[in-house]
């Protein structure tokens, strides 16, 4: 069949961006009939465009405070007969309903309304029903209609129909129809999100989930070059989550970088004072603290000048000027630096580098408020996100030594980075510094050799005693040989969850070695 002319128009929007426009020219240039309801009708007579109004189609007048006005035969059935069959074309003309050749609607703002923190009364009325059936009927019959409901596609639709004498393509229609459906599923899932968490005995982790993403970047490759990939947005993303960064400099990021760039984020979101963490492949190589983010940077750099090449920076404060000229100073190549804002002299300077690639999240959230997902071979785990959340105070030391205020500051801060490492994990720390990492072996004994092999050698580099360290375990030893060899390279202080069936043999081998060891009862694996 021909592509159909555009007669007659359906419009009933929430965002009414434009829509006086659109429909201006609907009627103008191709004499189409405006049937509205509501507050569209208003806005639309308001802006003098003639409007039929929808219960002078019907029949009947809007009713129950508005939740019935589009319901009905003479809507449904003029967006669903099959324009080809006989059959639906004479059934049409005796019940006296008239054909809808397009459709322009958007629906309540139900993610809104539960954003802003309105009660369940407020956010059940704003559960859309008129709008997705009318969307769905249309969706369903695109060889005939066109369903719109974006308001940025207005233009190009306008456009479409001055090329084609007042008709759209089977093409834009079936693109149009593919978006309503991805629309109304996205839809449907959050109301479903939301009365789950509603419905008493729902459970954290329903029965059926719906996940709403948005694509929010095109990337060159995934992974590796032959891979493809895209990025995509949460829709429950928090306001200063990464993918709402700006970003302010610098070439697109890659899948890579945008994997790094969230380890690296989430590991600094962990600590109040000013902190700045440098990663490499999931590992954090460089992390600590300070009295401001310069010399945070100062400090979490000197751990391993090395591996930082490369890496990706984050700092929880906003950038300075000066930690932006120490990085420069020691000429470090960073691929992405991250942080909540920046000094306005520090973006300047770091602008002259056009391919470094500078984010803004505008702020920093808490850790924990969104679930984690992750692909499996036909499925997906579901899990909360870890948070080091356990307080000092619940914290046990089986030892006969205390540990000295000095070493469990420095074990605190241990033990938020080495939550950040790759399993089997052990990171080795000095006056809040990471200066040694131990990620990935399969056995832990050879993570804790390799922490403090990183850890003497970064004491050399920075000119002290390789003295008084502290480590941190993300799990419990299971044999003390892993004691004696932090013991071995001077740790006097280990901080781990404990659990193990040789507790008491690590424990004693703590005794015997003079270390004060610290149980926390929470393991932090990160695989």
């Amino acid at each position: 069949m021909n592509d159909p002319c555009v007669k007659r128009v359906l419009i009933s929007v929430t965002d009414k961006t434009g829509v006086v426009d659109f429909a201006r020219a609907l009627h103008d240039e191709f004499g189409a009939e405006i049937v509205s309801t509501g507050g569209t009708a208003r806005v639309l007579e308001e802006g003098g465009v003639p409007v039929r109004p929808i219960d002078d189609v019907t029949g009947f007048p809007e009713m129950m405070d508005g939740r019935v006005k589009t319901l009905h035969p003479k809507v449904h059935g003029g967006l669903l007969a099959k324009r080809s069959n006989p059959a639906h074309m004479a059934q049409a003309a005796e019940h006296g309903i008239g054909m809808i050749d397009m459709v322009v609607v958007n629906l309540y703002a139900f993610e809104k309304t539960v954003a802003s923190g309105a009660d369940a009364a407020a956010c059940i009325e704003n559960i859309d029903i008129g709008g997705p059936s009318m969307l769905r009927s249309a969706a369903k019959n695109f060889e005939s209609v066109a369903v719109v409901i974006d308001p940025e596609s207005y233009g190009a639709i306008l456009d479409e129909m001055r090329a084609h004498g007042g008709a759209t393509t089977r093409e834009t229609r079936a693109r149009l129809a593919l978006h309503v459906f991805q629309t109304t599923n996205a839809y449907d899932g959050a109301i479903a999100g939301w009365l789950a968490g509603q419905v008493e005995g729902a459970g954290e982790f329903p029965e059926r989930l719906s996940i709403d993403l948005v694509k929010q970047q095109d990337l060159r490759y995934g992974e590796n070059p032959h891979q493809s990939a895209a990025f995509y947005r949460r829709m429950t993303a928090t306001p200063h989550a990464l993918v709402n960064a700006r970003q302010l400099n610098g070439k697109p990021l890659s899948y890579n970088n945008i994997l790094d760039t969230d380890a690296c984020w989430t590991i600094v979101r962990e600590f109040d004072d000013p902190a700045v963490v440098i990663l490499k492949h999931q590992n954090p190589c460089g992390s600590a603290d300070g009295a401001t983010v310069a010399e945070a940077f100062e400090r979490a750099f000197a751990c391993d000048t090395k591996s930082a090449y490369g890496g990706i920076v984050a700092a929880n404060k906003t950038v300075s000027l000066a930690m932006v000229e120490a990085v420069n100073a020691h000429k470090l190549f960073v691929e992405v630096l991250i942080a909540p804002d920046y000094e306005p002299a520090a973006l300047e300077l770091l602008q002259q580098k056009k391919n470094l690639r500078v984010l803004a999240t505008g702020g920093v959230d808490a850790l924990g408020q969104e679930m984690e997902f992750r692909t499996v071979d036909g499925g997906v785990l579901v899990q909360d996100a870890d948070v080091v959340s356990e307080a000092a105070d619940s914290f046990a030391v089986p030892t006969k030594r205390m540990p000295t205020a000095k070493e469990m500051d420095d074990l605190l801060f241990a033990w938020k980075v080495v939550k950040g490492v790759k399993s089997n994990a052990i990171l080795v720390a000095k006056d809040h510094a990471g200066i040694g990492m131990g990620p990935g072996q399969p056995n832990r004994v050879d993570s804790a050799k390799l922490a403090c092999e990183r850890a003497h050698e970064a004491c050399a580099r920075i000119g002290v005693a390789p003295e008084s360290l502290v480590a941190a375990s993300d799990a419990f030893f299971p044999f003390r040989d892993n004691i004696d060899m932090l013991a071995g390279y001077g740790v006097t202080a280990i901080i781990q969850p404990g659990g193990s069936i040789r507790d008491d043999e690590c424990i004693q081998a703590c005794d015997e070695l003079g270390i004060a060891m610290v149980f926390t009862g929470r393991r932090h694996f990160r695989h």
